[in-house]
């Protein structure tokens, strides 16, 4: 699976499905909670790379914060605290950062 179908198919599980764990390319990762908002978090492997998707919180003050607010399901992906892009309604936005970190397309 490429890293951009990993990321929906994480979104998918975490917020659509609100799986316990989400399965992706026969490797299982346990969906685990912030502190302070219990957004969803998940962690998964890809090449070298670990990726997290964290629950847009609608909490903030962005584009994507009333996203959240009215309902839409989005989820950030970051490597290394650099968001690389979302998932908002099963949709993939690349973030600037995917391709200076050289990740595939």
């Amino acid at each position: 699976m490429s890293l951009a179908e990993l990321m929906v198919d994480a979104w998918r599980q975490a917020l659509v499905e609100d799986l316990p764990e989400v399965d992706l390319a026969g490797h299982k990762y346990k969906i685990t909670h912030t502190r302070g908002q219990s957004l969803r978090v998940v962690s998964f492997l890809y090449e070298n790379h670990i990726i997290e998707g964290i629950e847009q919180n609608p909490q903030k003050e962005s584009g994507w914060a009333k996203l959240a607010q009215e309902g839409q399901r989005i989820m950030q992906f970051r490597i290394n605290r650099r968001y690389i892009g979302n998932v908002c309604e099963g949709k993939l936005l690349r973030y600037p950062a995917w391709k200076s970190l050289g990740l595939p397309d």
